[in-house]
């Protein structure tokens, strides 16, 4: 799965961890790589192995300067693209300095994140056409969080929408509606009425979208429509259709951890979930070593079963802790995410022993692409889906309601498909 992760741009640092020119390089694991990051002079973006090709020694302690970045131990320097510049410790006319390169990947900057592309082509694809990172009405909104378990679990809870009306609404009823925590998402009522929504998968270029539908009173259907897109990419369900652009990506560390990247832009009618979407999480306090950065607070609490109040979790009264015990959202999801594979001590899940439903299609399909992609590629080097087609990333998700009489995927096309660009899909290559 790693070589098909490297058909494709990954997002990898925020704008401002880097901040400026020469600035002090950052610590990055990526795809189970241990990289070095730095803003050279100029603003380009260096991606370069942490080993100095020299003797080993870490170029996380290197001196960030005219335009590139210089081992401390013997004084070798690299540029953005690898290319060895400088040796201190060479005579001068040595021609020694031209032979050597440090592993180096091509980044691209967009609007509030840096791309890694990490393949084996020498030009790299087009990013892809995110609308949220495309957008520029105001500064970028970037969500980064680093979680402590496999990136499969992270994207499989992000396309499963039937757990929200059980773990984090299990106590609430109907007329939650007029509470008044709830007054600005309409759709609450809809969801929990009925907490088996059918599911309508289908294919997409670059992925698989779903619909799952719950009634919305006799004539009407609420519908739930989330996307997911090679190689890690979707889309959740919980705004309104229509009233944002957003997108989470949930990159691969290692094995047993993933950063999740999101964001959202409003693009419309502002609901009442898009101001939360909006927000960086307070995560962890950052720190310089290979896990450090972004950490989701709730791991903090990994030692006391996440703080899990069974008083409260007994007592089940209406309230966003009432069913699980768990404080809020975030803590519910990442106690499940984390409490897979715990049983096999791998932390990864044991997915044949897993009994899945229809509610489980999205996700079934999901696996199935993502299998069938690799074996094609290993197998006949066939380009995995989406990493040529821009276009195929220019969907939205969301929440509608719909007369029962109107297809779903053909009434909802207009709000699904609606996309602006203020951004050039093509940008220049900054390193390579």
């Amino acid at each position: 799965m790693g070589n098909l992760m490297r058909q494709y741009w990954i997002p990898a640092i925020q704008s401002a961890e880097v901040p400026s020119p020469d600035s002090p390089p950052l610590r990055i694991r990526l795809l189970n790589e241990n990289l070095i990051a730095f803003r050279a002079t100029s603003g380009k973006v260096g991606l370069v192995d942490d080993t100095c090709p020299h003797r080993g020694a870490s170029m996380f302690f290197g001196r960030n300067e005219e335009e590139g970045l210089r081992c401390i131990y013997h004084g070798w320097k690299f540029d953005t693209t690898g290319r060895c510049v400088d040796m201190l410790n060479e005579p001068a006319g040595s021609t020694f300095p031209s032979r050597v390169q440090i592993p180096a990947y091509p980044t691209q900057e967009r609007n509030g994140i840096i791309w890694a592309y990490m393949g084996p082509r020498e030009t790299p694809p087009p990013l892809p056409d995110l609308e949220a990172n495309m957008i520029t009405n105001g500064p970028p909104r970037v969500r980064t969080t680093m979680n402590f378990y496999n990136w499969m679990q992270s994207i499989e809870n992000n396309m499963d929408t039937s757990h929200q009306a059980i773990l984090h609404f299990g106590t609430l009823t109907p007329d939650v509606v007029d509470w008044p925590e709830f007054r600005d998402r309409t759709d609450v009522k809809y969801f929990v009425g009925d907490r088996a929504p059918i599911f309508d998968v289908r294919d997409t270029l670059a992925g698989v979208s779903a619909g799952a539908h719950r009634p919305a009173g006799d004539d009407a259907y609420y519908w739930k429509t989330m996307h997911w897109f090679f190689p890690f990419y979707t889309m959740g369900p919980v705004v309104k259709l229509g009233s944002a652009a957003q997108f989470s990506a949930t990159v691969p560390i290692d094995d047993h951890h993933c950063m999740s990247w999101g964001m959202t832009t409003v693009v419309g009618e502002m609901d009442g979930a898009v101001r939360g979407q909006n927000l960086q999480r307070d995560n962890l306090p950052n720190t310089s070593d290979w896990l450090g950065r972004f950490r989701n607070p709730a791991s903090a609490h990994v030692a006391t079963d996440f703080n899990i109040d069974r008083e409260i979790q007994s007592a089940g009264r209406p309230s966003l802790q009432g069913w699980s015990g768990l404080i809020d959202v975030n803590t519910q999801d990442e106690a499940m995410r984390w409490s897979q594979g715990r049983a096999n001590n791998s932390g990864i899940v044991d997915r044949t022993l897993e009994h899945l439903t229809q509610t489980d299609a999205e996700i079934i399909r999901v696996r199935r692409r993502l299998l069938d992609a690799a074996k094609a590629l290993a197998e006949n080097g066939t380009v995995p889906p989406g990493v040529d087609m821009p276009h195929a990333y220019r969907y939205r998700s969301g929440w509608t309601v719909l007369p029962r009489t109107v297809d779903f995927w053909e009434g909802a096309r207009e709000l699904r498909e609606a996309f602006m660009q203020e951004l050039p899909v093509e940008l220049a290559v900054q390193a390579r």
